[in-house]
């Protein structure tokens, strides 16, 4: 029993030191826009950057009610305060954001940060494919209206027609994506299948790269109880669509909430009509935003910006102050919560 206590005590000190670094390098990789924001802070109105504030807390509670508000309607599941779903959300945002893991850190400590409220590692798995799910779904169409509003005004650059048909092709892949995992997912059949070659795939690649020394990495078993959980969300879903209302409604304000962070940015700078522009760019470069941490996201979103006829210093400015100023903002509401979390002292009732 002791030998466990100081196992656990020595990774959550390993994770505490590990995170502390890899926020040190992601502030490290951002100092040059760091310094480039302080720099431009002069040609804003300070007091419309303020809002980003309360804005960014209520951005983060939305976020937490698009998991939360499913959550209520599972009777084996305690209840979360608002309290504390708006501190899980800042946790994980922090994660997500200020740690360059990509997506597959912020579902790793969302399954952790659940476990007391008895939500499985399957049904923390299908929340954050749900959210991912209605926030996608939402930005895409907010880019189709924007898109359409930028036409009807004549906006949109010859050059930059193409941006159109990328737009419907992404959407198309997005929902050809969102329709596969809810195809799998839906039959018992197709999880065993899926699940049994998931484990087989991951014990011969481990077998391949340890030269034979290590025989198994996943059990069939444990994989499969894993995609059992995901199933039984996914049916449950489609059974009771009227519990995916409320988060839908959330995701929805979440969306808009993303939109307003670059929007409140560019009021500040006196420039309130790239609304439209932001909402194709950011519908855009968010593509990237689960497959690498940082970089793609902003250059996809300024180069969308730029070739719809924003000029290329409003569009850069825009861009790289919003990133800089909700990064340390992540950092600083975000980093104290984590650390209590992964040191145990508030990932309990």
């Amino acid at each position: 029993m002791a030998k466990k206590k100081k196992a656990k005590l020595s990774f959550r000190l390993i994770l505490s030191i590990l995170t502390a670094v890899l926020v040190g390098y992601v502030v490290y990789q951002n100092w040059p826009d760091i310094l480039d924001t302080v720099d431009h802070l002069q040609e804003t109105n300070v007091f419309v950057l303020l809002l980003l504030i309360p804005e960014q807390l209520f951005m983060y509670f939305a976020c937490g009610q698009i998991f939360f508000s499913y959550l209520k309607n599972r009777r084996d599941v305690q209840k979360i305060s608002n309290k504390e779903v708006l501190r899980i959300s800042t946790e994980l945002n922090f994660v997500n954001h200020a740690i360059p893991a990509g997506g597959v850190g912020g579902l790793a400590f969302l399954t952790y940060r659940l476990l007391p409220y008895n939500v499985s590692a399957g049904q923390a798995s299908f929340l954050y494919l749900f959210r991912y799910a209605v926030t996608t779904v939402i930005n895409y169409l907010q880019a189709l209206v924007a898109i359409l509003v930028l036409l009807v005004f004549d906006l949109v650059p010859d050059e930059a027609r193409w941006i159109i048909p990328v737009s419907l092709l992404m959407n198309i892949g997005v929902f050809f994506f969102l329709w596969f995992v809810i195809f799998v997912a839906s039959s018992s059949k197709r999880i065993e299948f899926f699940s049994k070659a998931v484990s087989k795939t991951a014990n011969l690649a481990v077998r391949i790269f340890t030269f034979g020394h290590r025989k198994e990495m996943m059990e069939y078993e444990k994989v499969s109880n894993y995609f059992s959980d995901i199933h039984d969300s996914v049916k449950m879903a489609k059974e009771n669509k009227k519990y995916l209302k409320k988060p839908a409604i959330w995701g929805l304000i979440y969306s808009f909430c993303e939109i307003a962070t670059y929007w409140i940015v560019a009021i500040s700078l006196g420039r309130p009509e790239l609304l439209a522009y932001i909402m194709v760019g950011e519908a855009i470069g968010s593509v990237f935003d689960g497959i690498v941490p940082y970089g793609l996201y902003e250059l996809g979103m300024a180069g969308v910006m730029i070739a719809l006829g924003v000029d290329f210093p409003t569009a850069t400015i825009v861009t790289i102050m919003t990133r800089v100023i909700t990064l340390l903002f992540t950092i600083i509401s975000g980093s104290i919560p984590y650390y209590k979390a992964i040191q145990g002292k508030k990932n309990a009732r």
